[in-house]
């Protein structure tokens, strides 16, 4: 699917007291926006995502599946800072004229949802009926729906946080300093790091996945190996594979965003915060998550407002948000049907058996 490009022209103040001056936004549509405005899904994508979820979302949105272009106008933008159209590190710094690379601002959870909705304003989209996010995804799901309380109707948190856990940036933190320890990521050229990206990003697959997985997937080939094991061919696959369609500089800048998550800043509390949210809300859990354990997604549905808790059980961790389409697609539409029934008009029991008038 064709790109649309949204091209802020201003002055963009960041919550590090940086700014940017100006941005694109990368993103993708599908399907048509109705009379009244009504039928709107925004999708946000997770860490290395792009604007083009059927990509990687193939199983939840397009002809047929439970986000269906036929009936929904489906909206993903690609993420300030990310690699995939919208503005980041590779791209041109106007005081230079050279790319950003090193110095491109710090960017956070908020700064991205804020952009979103300068992207939302030109749009001309007054409501969102339903905006769901995995992971990095619903980190700015549930930012957004703290900063706009009555933007959005519906709202869906899979595998997300209220805030980047200790265990989470650890994680993030020892990728980063693979990456450092590459010779080439102090120079200044869009190829530096990549090396150490490949070790950050086989890192992070053993958080993505977990002991059940690996034991499944990449199981010994026979009792006599001693070498040529899967998981190690598993791990090196997954490094080669990142450089392809990524660079370290954005990498680096993406795992630095999710440390950045935490809905309570300058917002009092995490619990204020969370108490602001007005949407409907259901936040699924995956019960063998490592990175972002089940215990996070209980504390969203305990601290927000009409929030409903379900919970996946799935062999791949976090990664299940990816992967478990038939059991998310189930528990979506149960929890809308409900919602659907609760708002429908009430029916006048009086009438029931009584003789229709003026028909």
């Amino acid at each position: 699917m064709d790109l649309t490009y949204f091209d802020y022209k201003y002055s963009f103040p960041l919550e590090s007291g940086a700014s940017l001056p100006g941005f694109r936004l990368a993103y993708t549509t599908r399907g048509t926006l109705n009379a009244d405005r009504s039928n709107v899904v925004w999708v946000c994508h997770a860490l290395t995502g792009n604007a083009n979820v059927a990509d990687w979302w193939g199983g939840m949105v397009g002809p047929g599946k439970y986000f269906d272009p036929a009936t929904d106008f489906i909206i993903c933008a690609n993420v300030l800072g990310s690699c995939y159209g919208s503005t980041g590190p590779l791209s041109v710094n106007p005081a230079t004229a050279k790319p950003y690379h090193h110095a491109f601002p710090a960017v956070t959870v908020r700064d991205i949802v804020n952009a979103f909705d300068l992207l939302r304003q030109e749009l001309n989209i007054e409501k969102i009926r339903t905006c769901i996010g995995g992971s990095l995804g619903g980190e700015q799901a549930v930012e957004w729906a703290i900063l706009h309380p009555g933007l959005i109707d519906n709202l869906i948190l899979i595998a997300a946080s209220a805030m980047a856990s200790p265990w989470c940036i650890a994680f993030n933190e020892s990728q980063r300093m693979a990456i450092e320890a590459d010779p080439t990521w102090a120079e200044n050229c869009d190829n530096a790091g990549l090396a150490g990206m490949k070790a950050a990003r086989a890192m992070a697959m053993i958080s993505y996945r977990n002991y059940d997985t690996y034991g499944f997937t990449q199981a010994l080939d026979n009792n006599e190996q001693l070498d040529g094991y899967k998981a190690a061919g598993y791990q090196r696959y997954q490094g080669e594979k990142i450089v392809e369609r990524f660079n370290a500089f954005t990498y680096w800048l993406l795992t630095k965003i999710m440390d950045s998550h935490n809905v309570g800043r300058n917002r009092g509390s995490i619990l204020n915060a969370l108490g602001q949210i007005k949407a409907r809300t259901l936040v699924v859990g995956i019960r063998s998550d490592l990175l972002f354990p089940p215990s996070e997604q209980q504390f969203l549905a305990r601290h927000i407002h009409n929030a409903s808790y379900e919970e996946i059980d799935s062999l791949y961790g976090h990664d299940g948000f990816l992967i478990e389409f038939r059991p998310l697609t189930t528990i979506i539409r149960k929890w809308m049907q409900a919602g659907e029934s609760a708002i429908a008009p009430p029916i006048n029991r009086d009438t029931i058996g009584t003789e229709p008038v003026n028909q």
